[in-house]
């Protein structure tokens, strides 16, 4: 085993390769007290009396993971929780799997809807049980909706933004929008400006715009947060990227380009749902190289379906069907047979997009950096994401093939 065989109360010490900021560390050691990192080091130079013993070889140590954008899990799914049971379900299956800090996502519904699942989530927030709230919508293109009900998608919202922020107590992390609906970018009292003054990152998604209108809209949301007192993070997201988007071409770029661009100059940081199924793996490692792990994020995107079997799942007012693994909208098609449509989210956890990153050719540390140390950053969050002393002893153990053997939140074993 990885853990000492003798801790004391409120201690934890961890052995195995720890993937730091810097590099992985072989047969190092991770020391904890009273949930925080107190050190990290070759076990050799441990400051312990008795080392725990040597783990499996390939044993790895990584950091807990951070998942800005997920809908659920377990069977249960935020959008469509009516009660906190629901919500502490979803968060517990990806805790078990590795992801110690995780933002709760909705999804396009109609305004009471919205404000009855953000002040049921707001309550789990201020429980620990998720780090924060994600709207993904319902300021959206209907040419983009993807998964997303276009009936309930309206025009840009100030006063919408305000309830919204309202009924969050301080916990909206984020909204995905399109800057093209009118309402959402247009200068003034819009809906950039109302997210980043309460608080929230706009979020570049599910969007037909053109390269330049996306251009002019990072360009104000990234000016806002410089000039905003309460901004959490110092840069706008774009959600999912390829994903709800018109293709790149090199006639017209679209939101791909402007957010690529953006991301490259360290303006925006991008949203990767690398999980083999929404992105190729040549997709992921050549975003990756462009912009680095410190200018995108990987995502689960994952709905209730996300470590259950093959079935019939919602995602809000959508009835899904995930069938090998790949989960699809429920659609009527011509002459009323049914079937499936647009790809309905993740079913993946956020190591197991971590596992397929690095399949796809992108180091280990970039991988696990974009699952963890920028995810954190994006939140403002400097008390996680990094395996550093002063952070909360969150950690994953895993096999050499990263797959998942113990959990730590908090100093604490959770699985």
């Amino acid at each position: 085993m990885a853990v000492g065989p003798s801790e004391a109360p409120g201690a934890l010490t961890v052995r195995g390769d720890v993937v730091t900021p810097s590099g992985v560390l072989p047969d190092g050691l991770v020391v904890a007290r009273d949930g925080r990192v107190v050190w990290v080091g070759p076990a050799d130079d441990a400051p312990l009396g008795d080392l725990p013993p040597a783990p499996p070889a390939g044993t790895r140590v990584l950091p807990g993971l951070v998942d800005l954008h997920c809908h659920g899990g377990g069977g249960a799914s935020f959008p469509d929780a009516t009660g906190p049971d629901d919500v502490r379900r979803a968060a517990d299956e990806h805790l078990r799997h590795g992801t110690t800090t995780l933002v709760a996502s909705l999804v396009t519904a109609p305004r009471a809807v919205l404000l009855a699942r953000t002040a049921l989530l707001a309550a789990a927030a201020r429980e620990g049980v998720v780090a924060g709230i994600h709207l993904e919508g319902p300021f959206l293109s209907r040419a983009r909706a993807g998964a997303q009900h276009p009936h309930d998608m309206v025009d840009g919202d100030a006063d919408l933004v305000r309830e919204l922020a309202v009924a969050a107590q301080g916990h909206l992390v984020s909204m995905t929008l399109a800057p093209e609906v009118p309402g959402v970018a247009d200068g003034g009292d819009d809906v950039l400006a109302a997210l980043v003054a309460a608080g929230a990152l706009p979020s570049v998604g599910h969007t037909d715009a053109s390269a330049e209108r996306v251009d002019a809209a990072v360009a104000r949301a990234f000016d806002l947060l410089a000039t905003s007192a309460r901004a959490r993070g110092a840069r706008p997201t774009a959600t999912h990227l390829f994903n709800g988007m018109p293709p790149l071409h090199h006639r017209d770029p679209g939101p791909v380009a402007a957010c690529l661009g953006a991301a490259a100059r360290g303006e925006l940081v991008v949203e990767l749902v690398a999980d083999g199924t929404h992105l190729a793996p040549a997709t992921v490692r050549a975003v990756m190289e462009l912009v680095g792990p410190d200018g995108a994020v990987l995502v689960t995107d994952a709905i209730a379906a996300a470590g259950m079997a093959d079935g019939d799942y919602r995602l809000g007012p959508q009835g899904v069907r995930v069938e090998g693994g790949v989960a699809r909208v429920l659609v009527d098609l011509p002459g009323g047979t049914p079937g499936t449509g647009a790809i309905a989210g993740g079913v993946a956890h956020l190591l197991d997009v971590v596992r397929a990153t690095v399949a796809a050719g992108v180091p280990l540390l970039d991988a696990v950096r974009a699952a963890s140390a920028t995810p954190a950053q994006v939140l403002g969050r400097h008390d996680v994401g990094a395996l550093v002393a002063g952070r909360r002893a969150d950690l994953v153990v895993t096999t050499a093939d990263l797959r998942p053997v113990r959990v730590a939140r908090d100093g604490s074993w959770v699985a």
